[in-house]
């Protein structure tokens, strides 16, 4: 009775090491064996990570880059303007590498025709830095729809490896034979929705930057072409007087 009590002590044991092993082998694993877990599809959702990582820093720089003191430069350009420096004003612009910096030099370069004809190159010159500004944009929309979907697909691919297992053993199977399309499916989908949520996040974020910097450009373009406009307002004004 002794001995009996003695095998079913040390089986006891055993399998208590046994369960401590496995626990310790699954606290040590990484975050990257986890991911690893996830299958083929992990891959595409890491470039798109990487790309969506890229993005975000470029457009973020590119903003913060193009800030401009409106005021500051209108007033330098009007005293430049007043004393009779077309050139000087040009190349004051020139100074900075800035959507500001641009429309505004379209602008001075048609000094001494129609307003209209200046009010055309103003324009057009805004269109081409809101293209630039928008530049991107939506390669992060599309990471953002796109990378759930690579999850969901990676939901059905592992599922579907998860009934293949149970088809293949003939229905005798156990929670470890389904633990591994199951995690597949679970990582996948995690992963996606984690990529597409920040996309989305980041790129509502950086449009709301974008639409307030070209509603500032677009002011100083207005008071642009109102400074312009203001001597003849004064020269008619003292006609008129």
């Amino acid at each position: 009775m002794n001995i009996i009590y003695i095998f079913l002590l040390q089986a006891q044991t055993t399998e208590a090491d046994t369960l401590a092993e496995m626990l310790q082998e699954e606290s040590t694993m990484s975050f990257f064996d986890i991911l690893s877990q996830g299958g083929l599809l992990m891959i595409p959702l890491f470039i798109l990570s990487i790309l969506a990582i890229y993005v975000i820093a470029e457009r973020w720089r590119t903003l913060e880059n193009s800030k401009m003191d409106i005021n500051q430069t209108l007033n330098s350009i009007e005293t430049l303007l007043k004393s009779g420096s077309q050139e000087r004003a040009i190349q004051y612009c020139e100074q900075f590498d800035k959507p500001l910096a641009r429309i505004l030099k379209a602008g001075i370069r048609r000094l001494g025709r129609p307003i209209s004809n200046i009010e055309d190159a103003i324009h057009n010159a805004g269109k081409k830095e809101i293209y630039l500004l928008e530049k991107k944009m939506n390669w992060l929309a599309t990471i953002a729809g796109v990378a759930p979907l690579i999850g969901f697909t990676g939901t059905v691919t592992g599922m579907i490896r998860a009934f293949m297992d149970i088809q293949s053993l003939q229905g005798n199977v156990n929670p470890s034979v389904l633990a591994g399309g199951i995690l597949e499916a679970l990582i996948t989908t995690a992963t996606g929705l984690v990529v597409g949520i920040i996309a989305y996040g980041f790129y509502n974020y950086l449009l709301g930057k974008i639409n307030r910097m070209i509603f500032e450009l677009e002011n100083a373009s207005a008071d642009f072409v109102d400074l312009l406009q203001a001597p003849s307002k004064k020269n008619r004004q003292g006609q008129e007087a």
